[in-house]
């Protein structure tokens, strides 16, 4: 099917105002309890657009790496400072050079990727998560010399008008996901995600076919921190409302990292798929555990049970379907139509 609108079909077209349309009107209208919001709506928001980041440079580029939690952290002391130090700065000015600064940190961490690869550029990209966690807990400058360990982000203002409600602060996240959602489909279905996946399949081919692999890995590095970045400071500014360094700990990109392998490699939609199951399992782990044994089994277990269950799943799917959740959506998709 040939596009109509850069690179978007008619039907994607359609997919995406039913999107929307559920997401701008249906939801505030049918959701009036902020829990919904505040615990499921935009933290959803939030990983799905971290998730996009980790799939550019896993799914799209093949660079095993992890750490996009570090990235997240760089984004969200940045945006924090940024309105703390620049008088009357734009909140989404201060958003977009946080990402931006969480850009350069990926490149500079992406530097190995030129030199070794798989398990070992997964080990050098770690290091980023630990380093900048551990930069922004060292030198109090960062935190502004706060010594609780926690800071209370300030508030968020767009256009003179303070954002407070939840339902404020959802649908900014939401277009500024949906807007970051559009250029990375763009991306990767035009030149650049050719770019991508022809270093992801075979790099040695891929460069004596003209491709430069300097320029492809860092750009999808680049890119890939920004999504981060970018996701971090939506994290701490609409879902947090606080700033800490353990906030963005290791678990949180293994998180970001289930969310990519379980969605499905090299999808778009796949993403936001596994976000879903990342954050709903757990609730519904919950409620069956109350329901089938009356509360008897306590959070510790049912996190365990919940990590377990996340780990098997993570190596069933890269065995039998390493498209993960987004190719059995598509299967059910089509035999619904038939």
């Amino acid at each position: 099917m040939n596009p109509i609108f850069m690179t978007f079909t008619k039907k994607d077209l359609v997919n995406f105002f039913v999107v929307m349309f559920v997401a701008i009107i249906v939801i505030p209208n049918i959701v009036p309890s902020s829990y919904w919001y505040v615990s499921i709506l935009i933290p959803f928001l939030c990983l799905a657009l971290a998730g996009l980041g980790q799939q550019i440079i896993i799914g799209y580029t093949g660079q095993l790496a992890l750490g996009a939690a570090g990235f997240m952290a760089a984004g969200a002391f940045a945006c924090f400072n940024l309105i703390l130090r620049v008088p009357e700065i734009p909140f989404l000015v201060a958003l977009i050079l946080s990402g931006l600064i969480a850009a350069a940190f990926g490149i500079l961490f992406g530097l190995p990727s030129l030199r070794v690869r798989g398990i070992y550029l997964m080990v050098a990209t770690l290091a980023s998560q630990f380093f900048i966690v551990w930069l922004i807990d060292k030198f109090g400058w960062f935190k502004n010399y706060d010594t609780s360990g926690i800071i209370t982000t300030q508030p968020i203002v767009i256009f003179g008008k303070s954002l407070t409600s939840p339902v404020s602060m959802y649908l900014l996240t939401l277009g500024i996901v949906t807007v970051l959602t559009l250029i990375a489909m763009n991306l990767a279905r035009g030149s650049t995600g050719r770019k991508w996946m022809a270093v992801r399949d075979m790099d040695i081919a891929a460069e004596s076919m003209g491709v430069s692999l300097l320029k492809t890995k860092l750009q999808a590095f680049a890119i890939s921190s920004f999504y981060c970045g970018v996701a971090g400071a939506l994290f701490a500014f609409t879902y947090l409302q606080s700033l800490e360094p353990a906030a963005f700990s290791i678990k949180l990109s293994f998180q970001i990292l289930f969310i990519v392998i379980l969605g499905g490699l090299g999808t778009i939609n796949g993403v936001f798929i596994g976000t879903a199951f990342i954050l709903l399992f757990p609730v519904l782990l919950n409620v069956l555990g109350n329901i089938l044994f009356h509360g008897a089994l306590n959070a510790t277990f049912i996190s365990a049970a919940e990590q377990m269950v996340f780990g098997a799943l993570m190596i069933i799917f890269m065995i039998f379907q390493p498209l993960g959740m987004a190719k059995i959506w598509e299967n059910v998709k089509h035999k619904f139509v038939k």
